[in-house]
C-alpha cells in the first residue's frame, strides 16, 4: 500500500537540516513558508522528510535561510556503502541529532558556548552527568 511507504532517510536528514537552520535563526515555519511561497504545513512536511524537497526549492530555501546548499547535506549518512555505523552507534547519533535539532538543544548550546570560564563549563558537564546518572567514564572528555 502506498500510504505505508516510509520517508527516505536522506529526505528526513535534509528536512532536519532545514529545521535546524530555521531554529538557529529563530524563524517560524509560517515565516519560512511565506518567504518561499508555501504554507507552514508544507514546511512541516519538508522538515519531517514526508515530502521530498526538489532542487529548485532547496536552492530557494538556502537563499532564505542564508546557507549554501551543501549545508543541507553536511554530515549526511552515506547510504549503500560498507562504511555504515553499527545499529547502536546509529541510534546514539540519532538521539544526539534529535536533541541538537530541538529548540531546547539549541538554547542550551547557545548558552553553553557563551560561558567563557572553562571551569564553569566543566562544572556544568559534571552537573549534567550527575543529574542523568551517567558516570564520568561513560563519555569522552
Amino acid at each position: 500500500m502506498a500510504g505505508d511507504k516510509k520517508p527516505n532517510p536522506i529526505d528526513i536528514y535534509v528536512g532536519g537540516r532545514v529545521r535546524l537552520r530555521r531554529l538557529m535563526i529563530g524563524m517560524s515555519q509560517e515565516k519560512l513558508g511565506e518567504n518561499v511561497g508555501l504554507t507552514f504545513q508544507q514546511i512541516q512536511k519538508y522538515e519531517k522528510g514526508v515530502n521530498r524537497i526538489g532542487a529548485s526549492r532547496l536552492y530557494q530555501l538556502s537563499q532564505v535561510l542564508n546557507v549554501p546548499i551543501q549545508f543541507f547535506f553536511q554530515d549526511a549518512p552515506i547510504q549503500g556503502t560498507g562504511s555504515s555505523p553499527t545499529a547502536r552507534e546509529s541510534e546514539q547519533d540519532s538521539v544526539i541529532y534529535d536533541f541538537l535539532n530541538s529548540r531546547e538543544g539549541l538554547e542550551l548550546n547557545r548558552a553553553y558556548v557563551r560561558i567563557s570560564d572553562a571551569r564553569v563549563r566543566r562544572s556544568i558537564v559534571d552537573l549534567m552527568r550527575s543529574l542523568s546518572g551517567a558516570a564520568a567514564s561513560d563519555t569522552s572528555p
